[in-house]
């Protein structure tokens, strides 16, 4: 019951939050950048023309009926038209979505791996080469543009050595597996296109890797930095007087500890990914929603950016509900 309850509770702020960016968008996309009516029929159209998109886009109402329309169609799942595209918005992220979700989790797997361990190794002993290298790689990654370090890895990997592969999609030198969930390594699995799977992971691994590093740095942070405040802590120098090994400090006391800061850091960073890795997509030309969003702006197309503010905003809250969930089960001061 407490869970339920507790449930219902971050569903209500959920929907409040949806609600706030929702009209926040839809003034900024309306109001600041102008009449979009112009901008699908060109300043040479005549008058009447204009006249009638505007009466089909519904512009010629006041602003509130506007944005009731607008919420009445994202109710429907209507997220409007691409007018550079010519498709409904939706059918475009459903063919973006699955590439941007394949980079966001492999790039979020990837940096759990390296950083975490990294992390707590490197607060075990203060003066270890470990803690000199975590040090420098955590400096390195939160200073780094992760567009300016994808540039320089193709530059290298790709350009001067040549063992990565041209940033041209999804897959390269074979056809793409059957579509069955839209993730290319997921479909070449399943139906045996191992071929596939390995041209698609070769593809995949230089994106997956420069945003790994770049959001793996501030999880190698927060991570040390937990680790060693308890390794601080009054009741661990108590353990360590006592005789207890230091597996067993690791095991039983400093990660029951850090696991809470470090999944909600791990939360954050995954939800930032799934709402669109815009700069790291528009680098190596990954036909992802942020790679979408960056062309629908250089075209002026705001539906499509409208569309993706939202997905953005959903799936940071849906992240934050499961973690909230995950908190609720092994810490019981959230219950």
């Amino acid at each position: 019951m407490n869970l339920i309850i507790f449930t219902i509770k971050r569903l209500f702020h959920l929907l409040i939050a949806l609600i706030i960016i929702s009209a926040v968008t839809f003034v900024i996309t309306r109001v600041l950048p102008g009449n979009p009516a112009y901008l699908i029929v060109g300043v040479q159209a005549d008058y009447e023309i204009l006249q009638s998109v505007i009466q089909k886009l519904g512009l010629d109402k006041p602003i509130y009926e506007q944005y009731k329309i607008y919420v009445f169609d994202l109710l429907q799942g209507n997220f409007g038209n691409s007018w550079r595209t010519g498709n409904t918005v939706i059918e475009d992220i459903i063919i973006r979505w699955p590439a941007t979700f394949e980079l966001s989790t492999l790039s979020i797997i990837i940096a759990v791996l390296w950083s975490i361990p990294l992390g707590i190794l490197s607060s075990l002993k203060n003066n270890s080469f470990s803690n000199y290298i975590a040090k420098v790689l955590s400096s390195l990654g939160i200073s780094i543009p992760e567009f300016w370090l994808g540039t320089i890895l193709l530059l290298i990997f790709f350009v001067n050595l040549g063992i990565a592969p041209a940033p041209m999609g999804r897959i390269s030198f074979v056809d793409a597996p059957e579509t069955i969930t839209g993730l290319y390594l997921a479909d070449s699995l399943i139906t045996g296109n191992f071929e596939a799977f390995k041209m698609s992971l070769y593809q995949l691994y230089l994106p997956a890797c420069t945003l790994a590093f770049v959001i793996g740095s501030p999880l190698l942070r927060v991570t040390k930095k937990c680790t060693e405040e308890v390794l601080d802590s009054q009741y661990i120098k108590f353990a360590k007087s006592l005789g207890v090994g230091n597996y067993t400090i690791l095991f039983r006391h400093v990660l029951p500890n850090i696991i809470l800061p470090v999944s909600t850091m791990v939360g954050i960073l995954y939800g930032y990914l799934l709402g669109g890795t815009i700069l790291v997509e528009y680098v190596y030309a990954w036909p992802g929603i942020g790679k979408y969003a960056i062309d629908s702006i250089n075209s002026s197309d705001y539906s499509p950016v409208m569309a993706i503010v939202m997905l953005s905003a959903i799936s940071y809250l849906i992240v934050y509900l499961i973690m909230d969930i995950f908190h609720f089960f092994i810490d019981p001061r959230s219950r």
